[in-house]
């Protein structure tokens, strides 16, 4: 077994133990919701903080990483919703739910351990990048389709309620706090008092087994109700089209291997359980969405290991 396919296994494994957990009624599904807060809310953020403090950037380029990571977003967006709407006959709303389930990759409770473990610190550095702009970015662009879309089509688009509501969510994300606070801390060239240091360090470490198994749980907790096929339809667009797209635009950019590698894997990652949010915000779509991020999970054991080999192959 190469160094590579055990990582994945020992990912998607802690994944596997906490749908477990669920399934037998080991743990309760509240128990799973104070697991995922705690990973998102606490381990995660102070994870980013760390890396913002500690890691050198120098030599990762952040533009040609953004404009090929987001623009495999877009186009994988577009199809998302274009089979939602004109394939399965669905409404726009619907189209909406299926866009982003098909372009919303799951950065953090999966994305964060797995690029760890395959890639190292020097990965995760690649993918805090993304991870600074991914949300922003993705949670503008379903804040403006909701205001088209999700009331109906009859109400103009106020920029303003765009803005408030765009603004209001963001700096309230624990995730944009500990990246910004990282940020912060770093410009003023102070190290970290031991004290402070070693609680930091202690709870991220912390973030990468948690979180998995808090995904797990949640799996368990949404699970699969009609709406297969769709379902299917979406998950090969998000697990096979997107990082196609995202392997070409790195390689014609001439990303650096490693940055290279690490924007194909994260593309290549399954949906997260913001696709679901946004569907219920919505109130549309919801078995959609989770039956996506449950297929698509369950997939991405194989299609990870597949993509990793295509990276490695072509950058090293």
């Amino acid at each position: 077994m190469t160094p590579l396919v055990a990582t994945v296994l020992f990912v998607f494994s802690l994944v596997a133990l906490g749908y477990l957990a669920g399934f037998t009624g080991y743990l309760k599904p509240a128990s799973g919701e104070g697991i995922s807060e705690f990973a998102v809310n606490v381990a995660m953020p102070l994870l980013l903080f760390q890396t913002m403090v500690k890691s050198d950037f120098r030599g990762v380029a952040p533009w040609p990483l953004w404009g090929a990571y987001f623009a495999a977003a877009a186009v994988t967006w577009a199809a998302g919703h274009l089979v939602t709407t004109r394939v399965f006959g669905r409404d726009a709303r619907a189209g909406v739910v299926g866009g982003v389930s098909s372009a919303y990759s799951n950065v953090v409770l999966l994305g964060a351990p797995f690029i760890l473990g395959i890639f190292g610190p020097s990965g995760f550095e690649v993918l805090s990048l993304l991870v600074s702009v991914h949300l922003p970015i993705m949670m503008m662009a379903s804040i403006v389709l909701f205001e088209m879309f999700g009331r109906g089509g009859s109400e103009p688009v106020h920029p303003l309620r765009v803005i408030r509501n765009f603004l209001r969510r963001l700096f309230v994300n624990p995730l944009i706090i500990g990246i910004l606070a990282g940020l912060a801390w770093r410009l003023t060239g102070a190290p970290l008092p031991e004290l402070i240091g070693r609680l930091v360090d202690a709870l991220a470490d912390t973030a990468g087994p948690v979180a998995l198994f808090a995904m797990g749980l949640s799996l368990r907790r949404f699970g699969i109700s009609g709406n297969v096929w769709p379902a299917l339809a979406l998950s090969a667009l998000k697990l096979f089209l997107m990082p196609a797209v995202v392997l070409l635009l790195v390689w014609l950019l001439g990303l650096p291997p490693l940055t290279a590698k690490v924007a194909v894997v994260v593309a290549a990652l399954p949906s997260g359980i913001n696709s679901y949010l946004i569907a219920v915000q919505f109130n549309t779509g919801q078995a959609l969405a989770s039956n996506q991020m449950t297929i698509a999970t369950a997939s991405a054991v194989l299609t990870t290991s597949f993509w990793l080999t295509v990276v490695v192959h072509i950058f090293g």
